[in-house]
């Protein structure tokens, strides 16, 4: 079995020393560019492949960051990873991802995880920390898509859920709908989630200054998941007095709504109109009218925040803000009473 190229050997075959070889190696400034590329030029020569761990040690760091995630399987983490991956890959960064469906769990990482020994820097995604757990972290935390007064003076990046949810109820109201219905998560949760009533707060505050009312036989809050928003909106549809449209606070919502809408016989968006948060890529594929908030662009402005951070500790915290924006698709539509007025006052013009 041949024996591997070492490093010794470079710094050999090169007439340097070991030294002089790792420092060209890992892109040293010290090493006059002659001599590195003379090293360049022998280490191809000779096969040599330089060893991670090596690497790792010779730079005093870990080369990970690690990135704590809130249920990982859901297709909101599962973009952000998207924007997250491609940041870290190109500067040639390991990323391990921790997923937190539990509390103890996620006191378990608050612990653990924060290490200059295991991890160069830390990214958390949707979870809110207890007060100021990681103020004085021993490397640079960035939090995307958590909005509470523990992470203030931290590095963060937001979106804006409450005028989120005002897009929705503006965009339903400007259809001509008045009887808009809700779905949306839990009001409490273990973890301290702030989206869904921060998106009901705006969808209140709008429909308030319309003069609409959002009567509580017309609110469902549930377990989050396509099932569970499937049976809380078919109750609503099932009653007499039905809303006209239904704001979701998340896509995985609105398609329970969309399916519940099939099972009372209702066609989306002539009987019912349906509008999501997230845009997640099954939005696009069923035509679902959505609340964009920029999933993988949140995790590559993340990532990129947090690899400025890795290089230079920002004070004050910098903070990146994402803007909502509307995507119209084909789940929305003018309630049917007005379109059936509209076309009467069309035939009584001919």
């Amino acid at each position: 079995m041949k024996k591997a190229v070492t490093i010794r050997d470079v710094a050999r075959g090169a007439g340097v020393s070991v030294a002089t070889a790792s420092r060209a190696m890992n892109g040293k400034a010290i090493v006059k560019e002659q001599t590195r590329e003379r090293i360049r030029m022998v280490s191809k020569e000779m096969g040599f492949t330089p060893s991670p761990a090596a690497r790792r040690l010779s730079l005093g760091r870990t080369m990970t960051v690690g990135v704590i995630v809130s249920y990982l399987t859901r297709p909101q983490a599962v973009e952000r990873l998207r924007g997250v991956d491609a940041v870290f890959a190109e500067a040639e960064l390991d990323l391990i991802v921790y997923n937190v469906e539990s509390v103890p769990k996620w006191d378990h990482y608050l612990r653990t995880l924060v290490d200059p020994y295991r991890h160069d820097g830390l990214l958390v995604v949707s979870l809110p920390p207890p007060c100021s757990a990681l103020d004085h972290a021993a490397v640079p935390v960035v939090f995307v898509d958590v909005h509470v007064a523990a992470v203030s003076a931290l590095p963060r990046v937001v979106g804006d859920d409450v005028e989120g949810g005002a897009l929705a109820a503006r965009h339903l109201l400007d259809l001509g709908h008045r009887k808009i219905g809700l779905i949306s998560d839990a009001a409490e949760d273990p973890f301290g989630f702030t989206s869904s009533r921060d998106r009901k707060a705006g969808m209140s505050r709008e429909l308030a200054a319309a003069g609409v009312e959002l009567p509580e036989r017309w609110v469902r809050h549930g377990a989050h998941g396509r099932y569970e928003a499937r049976e809380l909106a078919l109750r609503m549809l099932l009653s007499a007095d039905r809303p006209t449209a239904i704001f979701a606070t998340s896509d995985t919502q609105a398609l329970g709504v969309i399916a519940a809408a099939r099972e009372a016989s209702l066609n989306v968006p002539d009987d019912l109109s349906v509008i999501g948060y997230d845009d997640i890529e099954a939005a696009d594929f069923v035509g679902l009218t959505t609340i964009s908030q920029g999933l993988i662009e949140s995790g590559r402005q993340g990532a990129e925040l947090l690899l400025a951070e890795m290089a230079s500790r920002s004070d004050p915290a910098r903070v990146v803000g994402l803007p909502p924006q509307l995507v119209v698709r084909s789940t929305t539509a003018p309630p049917k009473a007005r379109r059936v007025d509209s076309s009467a006052r069309s035939v009584r013009n001919v």
